[in-house]
C-alpha cells in the first residue's frame, strides 16, 4: 500500500497557502516537504502538526493507495519505432508495447527479430488510422518522431515535412486516448526560441485534446548513458488535475540520477576489435586534415578529415550520429582502450598542432586510431548485448544512431509510470 499527498497539495491550492508558509506554520523541515512531493512515509508527529495549522483531519490530507494498482500491466502504442531503442526503455519499466510502427523496412525487421511476437505496421504513419481503432484506451503512446527538421545539425527549417510528424504523432492520441504520452526529439525543440511558435502551437493542441503536458529536457549521461546526448521529452497525461504533475514527474526522474560508466569501463569487456564478439564493421580511413580547425579540447575540433571524431576514453562519446557508417563514424585509439599505452595518442598528436611541433599534412593517421564497431555503438546506445540488427553494416549504425538511448527512455518511462500509479485511485 502507497501513500499519497495529493489531496493536501490541492488544499493549499485552494487556500493559497504556499508549500513555505505551511512548513514554517507547521515548524517543519523542507526534507519533510520534499519527502511528500515523493509521496513518501513521514512520521505521526508530522502529520500532526501539518493537521493542527490547517486545522484539519489526516483524511483530508492524505490517503492510502492499494497496491492493486502498482501491479496493473501498462500497455502502450510505438511510433517512429525505428530500431526500439525507445521500445527496449519502455518494456524495462513493465510496459507491454501492443503495436509499432516503423516506415523503414529494415528497421522493422531489426524491431521483429528481437521480438517474435510483435505487431509491427511497415508502413507510412498517415496510412495506419484505420487500425488504431482497435487499441483505443491504451495506457500509453510513445515515440521520437523524426527531428532533422528541428536539429541544430540539420537544416532547422520548419516546413520540413519531416517537422509536421510531432503533429501527427498528435493525431495518434486524438484518435487512440491513451492515459498519458511521451515524445522524445531533439533539445533545440525544447529550448531554443526560434521553436518557440512550434512549442506554443504543440502545448495548445496537446491541452484541445485535454491533456496537461509539460517538457522535460534530459541529459543521457546523468541517467547511466556514456554519451553527452541532451534530448526533449514531451509528457502529457490525460485528465490531469495535479497542479504538482511537473515538479512530480521531475522528482520521479531525478531520483534515478544515477553516474554513466566511463567510455573504458563500458567497451573494455569487449575487447579488441577483430573478434567474434566484436568483429571490424566499419573501415572508413582516418586521414589528418591539412588546415585543422582547432579548439582547446583534443576530442573537439576538426584535425582529421571527415566528420566522425575522436572519443575520450576516460570520458564520454559525443551524440552518435545516424550518419556513421563511413567516415562519420566516431573513432578511438585501440591501444589506449584495449592495449598497454598510457595516453591516448589524439592528445599527444593534438597538443603537437597546438604548440607547433607538429606540421599538419595529408596522410593516414596510425592503425590505433580506429573506428567504433557496431557493437560499440550499440553498448552507448545501451542496447542489450545480445540485440539484432538486421540490414547493411551503413544502415545498422542508422538504426543505432537514430535510436533513443535505452536508458533513458527506462528512466522517464519509470517515471511516468509511476506518476500514473500515484494518481490512479
Amino acid at each position: 500500500m502507497s501513500i499519497s499527498y495529493n489531496k493536501l497539495f490541492h488544499e493549499l491550492i485552494d487556500r493559497g497557502i504556499t508549500s513555505a508558509t505551511l512548513m514554517k506554520g507547521s515548524n517543519l523541515s523542507a526534507n519533510i516537504l520534499t519527502r511528500m512531493k515523493r509521496n513518501e512515509y513521514i512520521s505521526l508527529e508530522s502529520i500532526e502538526k501539518i493537521c493542527a495549522y490547517l486545522s484539519c483531519t489526516p483524511n483530508d490530507i492524505l490517503e492510502f493507495i492499494e497496491s492493486s494498482t502498482s501491479n496493473h500491466e501498462f500497455t502502450a502504442i510505438s511510433l517512429f519505432t525505428g530500431a526500439g531503442g525507445m521500445d527496449v526503455g519502455f518494456e524495462s519499466a513493465g510496459v507491454k508495447i501492443v503495436l509499432a510502427n516503423e516506415l523503414m523496412k529494415e528497421m522493422s525487421e531489426t524491431y521483429c527479430a528481437n521480438r517474435p511476437a510483435a505487431v509491427m505496421l511497415n508502413d507510412d504513419v498517415h496510412n495506419i488510422f484505420p487500425e488504431l481503432e482497435k487499441y483505443k484506451g491504451v495506457d500509453f503512446v510513445f515515440g521520437g518522431p523524426p527531428c532533422q527538421g528541428f536539429s541544430i545539425a540539420g537544416k532547422m527549417n520548419p516546413e520540413d515535412e519531416r517537422s509536421q510528424l510531432i503533429f501527427t504523432f498528435l493525431d495518434v492520441v486524438e484518435v487512440v486516448q491513451p492515459k498519458a504520452f511521451v515524445m522524445e526529439n531533439v533539445k533545440a525543440l525544447g529550448v531554443l526560441d526560434k521553436w518557440e511558435a512550434v512549442r506554443n502551437k504543440y502545448f495548445e493542441r496537446t491541452a484541445e485534446l485535454g491533456y496537461t503536458c509539460y517538457s522535460f529536457v534530459l541529459n543521457a549521461t546523468e541517467y547511466g548513458v556514456s554519451q553527452k546526448r541532451e534530448r526533449v521529452f514531451f509528457v502529457g497525461v490525460k485528465n490531469d488535475k495535479n497542479p504538482f504533475m511537473s515538479s512530480r514527474i521531475e522528482t520521479l526522474i531525478e531520483e534515478q540520477k544515477h553516474k554513466a560508466p566511463t567510455i573504458r569501463e563500458l567497451l573494455k569487456p569487449l575487447g579488441r576489435a577483430g573478434t567474434k564478439i566484436n568483429p571490424h564493421t566499419c573501415t572508413a580511413k582516418i586521414t589528418f586534415a591539412t588546415h585543422p580547425i582547432m579548439r582547446k579540447s583534443p576530442y573537439a575540433g576538426m584535425y582529421f578529415n571527415g566528420q566522425g571524431r575522436p572519443i575520450d576514453i576516460d570520458g564520454y562519446a559525443n551524440t552518435l550520429p545516424a550518419s556513421m557508417g563511413g567516415n562519420k563514424t566516431p573513432f578511438i585509439d585501440e591501444e589506449f582502450l584495449y592495449g598497454d599505452a598510457t595516453e591516448d595518442w589524439v592528445v599527444k598528436y593534438h597538443k603537437g598542432l597546438m604548440d607547433g611541433s607538429i606540421t599538419p599534412s595529408f596522410e593516414e593517421a596510425p592503425e590505433r586510431l580506429r573506428r567504433i564497431t557496431v557493437k560499440e555503438a550499440a553498448k552507448i546506445q545501451t542496447f542489450p548485448d545480445d540485440y539484432v540488427f538486421c540490414g547493411s553494416k551503413g544502415m545498422i549504425y542508422t538504426q543505432i544512431g537514430n535510436a533513443v538511448p535505452c536508458k533513458l527512455a527506462e528512466v522517464v518511462a519509470k517515471a511516468v509510470t509511476a506518476y500514473l500509479r500515484e494518481e490512479s485511485k
